[in-house]
């Protein structure tokens, strides 16, 4: 096995990295409270999400605003469109593209709450409770032991 070379890279060191990490720890939470709720993946989550906040949309306006690949953003719609959560419509100026809409199902999945507050990710089941920073936010695990521990 090979050691990194001396001053190399650090992944917990390197902020886009930790950035990348924590985005997906967000999503995965707020994902998984969709998942239990409702059934949801992540890419199906997502575009429930856009489509609520931006209306009827192309699928290549969704694949340039979620930042997801075309085929997941095809594999999302489909399974929202056979749940009947979104439904497709003709593109009026391109008849190659279609339109996907919540439906008044869809609609009921809307991530905000009237306070616009998110939901609740479930309970962790890890026992304990999570780490709180000085400020009483939610610190993720091991945070506590990097914040604390030498920069080079």
């Amino acid at each position: 096995m090979t050691r990194p070379a001396e001053g190399g890279l650090k992944l917990d060191a390197y902020l886009p990295y930790r950035l990348s990490v924590a985005s997906n720890a967000v999503s995965g939470l707020i994902a998984r409270a969709y998942q239990d709720r409702f059934g949801l993946t992540i890419p199906q989550w997502r575009l429930v999400c856009v489509l609520a906040e931006d209306g009827p949309r192309t699928q290549a306006q969704l694949v340039a605003r979620t930042v997801m690949d075309k085929v997941t953003v095809s594999r999302a719609a489909q399974g929202l469109a056979r749940r009947r959560f979104v439904e497709r419509s003709d593109h009026h100026a391109d008849g190659r593209s279609h339109v996907l809409a919540l439906t008044e199902e869809g609609r009921a999945l809307q991530p905000h709450k009237p306070s616009g507050r998110w939901p609740r990710p479930p309970a962790r089941s890890s026992g304990g409770s999570p780490r709180r920073t000085a400020g009483g936010s939610r610190r993720p695990p091991g945070a506590a032991r990097r914040a604390s521990s030498p920069r080079n």
